[in-house]
């Protein structure tokens, strides 16, 4: 039995998350991006193998994680396929479950939860004589929670099986939300009780070279709609900007005069206006770090 506990994403953070995703369809402009990208490295992964093993991290509400575990399936139908899942919140954990129960073709694949943050998760690997290694990897906008990068990265990479890929997708170097953690990094970081900067793709990048690991990258365009942010009196404008400042209450985590920096900067620096609306720049960084 599940214990119910508050963990690392709960409560109302899930539930703007939750709202992002239902508002932006971020992960539907992400998917067809993902299915060019993986389908010929799943190809590649899985020759001349028996079985093949994943492991999400950070995997959230599984949206990705079914697609996907589908997409591997649908290239190697007769191969047996494991799904090891880490991620530290109960309640998208519990939402990933029901998915996999209401998804038919992944009924045959044993999937192995573990509810904890990453590096407990390393932690106990780590104290085991026996890792178990993987041939896919994938680690989809969650490396701005880890407390040393580099570690991470080295980690993971280690427990990559001959020829398997580790996926990375995080916010690009370029994009509207690290202009604006850049900008705002003293009062963002206030409210989330962290003094780490935001990680995105050139910290990474910066990191596999360093390790001198091999990697391809691939930026994923993707903007979305904002224009209700700066209606005060908008509920769908305050989950957003919950959202994209970590916080459980934009309009009381920061003085009337930050929030008019953060909007104005918003709307100037970090978006593009087309027919009146506001389009935040929201890109994402793809990089396949290679075994």
């Amino acid at each position: 039995m599940t214990t119910r506990k508050q963990t690392c994403f709960e409560g109302a953070i899930v539930k703007n998350f939750n709202f992002f995703l239902e508002h932006t369809e971020q992960y539907k402009v992400m998917l067809p991006h993902l299915r060019y990208l993986l389908l010929p490295e799943f190809e590649r992964i899985g020759v001349g193998k028996s079985s093949l093993d994943v492991l999400g991290v950070g995997s959230g509400g599984g949206e990705i994680d079914v697609q996907m575990l589908s997409m591997l399936q649908s290239v190697f139908p007769a191969v047996p396929i494991t799904a090891d899942i880490v991620d530290g919140s109960v309640e998208l954990t519990d939402s990933f479950k029901v998915l996999v129960a209401n998804t038919a073709n992944l009924q045959k694949i044993p999937f192995t939860w573990h509810i904890m943050h990453s590096e407990d998760y390393e932690k106990q690997v780590k104290a085991k004589e026996d890792m178990k290694k993987f041939d896919f990897i994938h680690m989809i906008h969650m490396l701005y929670y880890v407390k040393d990068l580099g570690e991470t990265l080295k980690f993971h990479h280690s427990l990559l099986k001959n020829n398997g890929r580790l996926l990375i997708i995080l916010n690009a170097a370029a994009s509207g939300w690290v202009t604006m953690w850049k900008t705002y990094a003293k009062e963002l970081h206030a409210c989330t009780n962290t003094n780490e900067p935001k990680v995105h793709s050139g910290d990474v990048i910066a990191s596999l070279k360093s390790q001198g690991l091999k990697y391809d990258e691939y930026v994923i365009p993707s903007s979305f709609d904002v224009t209700e942010c700066f209606n005060p009196s908008s509920t769908t404008g305050e989950h957003l900007l919950s959202f994209m400042t970590s916080t459980e209450n934009f309009s009381q985590s920061f003085t009337p005069d930050v929030r008019a920096g953060i909007l104005d900067l918003l709307r100037d620096k970090c978006s593009t206006i087309k027919d009146g609306r506001v389009f935040f720049d929201s890109s994402s960084s793809c990089i396949l770090v290679h075994a």
